[in-house]
């Protein structure tokens, strides 16, 4: 996969050897966020880990591979709609156990202009600091096939 654009990475690992708390943040919004909403496929796909699994919770759809069902579902999302937004986030981390819950709120305008307003929840597991398993809470319909 070629080299995706990032933003500056500003953290390094605690004397611990865990990534802080900001981390997460950071790279939940900064990072991924912020790859759906600009519709940068390759900086949202560097999010990932090669084998990871996102499995979205309220229809049991699962997608599998960054490379393979990862990067079709999310080709097909940022092809198939206009705007896209995610805000209003709310954030527990966990350094520990490298995850991450946050919840937020979506707005997505199909290509025909028309929004809709979702309240969601991510939870992320991360390993060796990018996503390893993600599961996706739904308030409305499932945007992720």
């Amino acid at each position: 996969m070629p080299d995706a654009p990032t933003l500056p990475v500003i953290y390094g690992p605690d004397t611990d050897g865990r990534m802080p708390y900001e981390f997460y943040i950071d790279f939940v919004t900064k990072r991924y966020f912020h790859g759906v909403d600009n519709k940068i496929l390759d900086m949202v796909l560097a999010c990932f880990n090669e084998d990871a699994i996102l499995r979205e919770m309220t229809t049991g759809t699962v997608h599998t591979g960054r490379d393979t069902g990862l990067k079709r579902m999310f080709t097909d999302l940022l092809a198939n709609n206009g705007r896209i937004w995610h805000g209003n986030f709310v954030h527990t981390a966990d350094a520990i156990s490298e995850s991450i819950c946050t919840q937020f709120t979506v707005e997505i305008e199909d290509l025909e202009g028309t929004k809709s307003i979702y309240q969601n929840c991510n939870r992320f597991y991360l390993k060796d600091g990018h996503f390893d398993r993600v599961f996706v809470y739904m308030s409305g319909d499932n945007l992720l096939v």
